[in-house]
């Protein structure tokens, strides 16, 4: 019997291991060598190294001939798309989001990124008898609400530069208009990690919205409270931004993402 339990151990943490191998490679979106992987996982290079054999010949890894580094394989991008095929983000999203909406009051929102904006997925209405919010299905500017800016400030450089370059269209006298502020104010976004919205895509309505990430650590959508300027005033409270930020750190950790320490 304790051969065969220390068998077991052995079997699990060889599991264990080969699935943070596949998962740090996935991380680095890059290739990777031996050395350098065993250094992350801590681990020595023989036993790395025969992961990633195995890795390799199972097709969830592939070796680049010519620099022995390793990157994803054919058979985990796969599996991948099947994944994010049956993921179903309003499903994962919405205890979360009556969770966020119980505990400030505020109608919620949770919004997709797409090419030209962000599209409404998911709402739930608010405890204030005045219904304050934004429908289904409607797409927000990158630049002119706390959504849009949110998905900006944390998301691929190319898609932030084209939006800059772009004619900013000004919705409110309080819409950021100019390349310069727009590009100080997703600096400051990508620092504090929540954006706001105060009057700048309606007058009197103001957004808290911070980033969800995908297990592959890139934005795939926001989650924000929507109320009137008198509920959500122009200085949040520390209570808002905390229970807004908590509410997209759990949704993106319910997708699979795992923050990294910044080197």
């Amino acid at each position: 019997m304790p051969r065969i339990a220390g068998e077991a151990t052995e079997g699990v943490q060889a599991v264990a291991l080969a699935l943070r191998v596949m998962e740090h490679v996935a991380q680095e979106r890059r290739a990777i060598g031996v050395t350098a992987l065993a250094q992350a996982l801590g681990v020595t290079k023989s036993r790395i190294f025969r992961h990633l054999q195995t890795l390799v010949v199972h097709g969830y890894l592939v070796q680049d001939t010519e620099t022995e580094r390793y990157r994803v394989g054919p058979r985990f991008l796969a599996l991948s798309r099947l994944v994010d095929d049956s993921l179903d983000l309003v499903g994962v999203a919405t205890p979360v989001l009556r969770e966020l909406r119980d505990a400030l009051g505020h109608y919620t929102v949770i919004s997709q990124v797409e090419e030209d904006g962000v599209r409404v997925l998911a709402t739930l209405s608010g405890r204030s008898p005045v219904e304050i919010g934004v429908r289904r299905g409607s797409r927000l500017l990158f630049h002119a609400s706390a959504q849009g800016k949110a998905a900006l400030a944390f998301g691929n450089e190319d898609r932030r530069r084209q939006v800059l370059r772009s004619r900013l269209e000004m919705l409110t006298p309080y819409t950021i208009v100019s390349p310069a502020a727009l590009e100080q104010e997703l600096s400051r976004i990508r620092t504090n990690g929540w954006a706001s919205g105060y009057n700048e895509s309606l007058v009197g309505l103001n957004t808290l919205a911070a980033p969800i990430f995908d297990a592959a650590g890139e934005v795939i959508a926001t989650v924000g409270v929507v109320d009137s300027i008198q509920f959500l005033e122009e200085t949040l409270s520390a209570d808002q931004i905390r229970a807004t930020m908590a509410a997209a750190a759990r949704i993106s950790g319910l997708l699979g993402y795992r923050e990294r320490d910044e080197v």
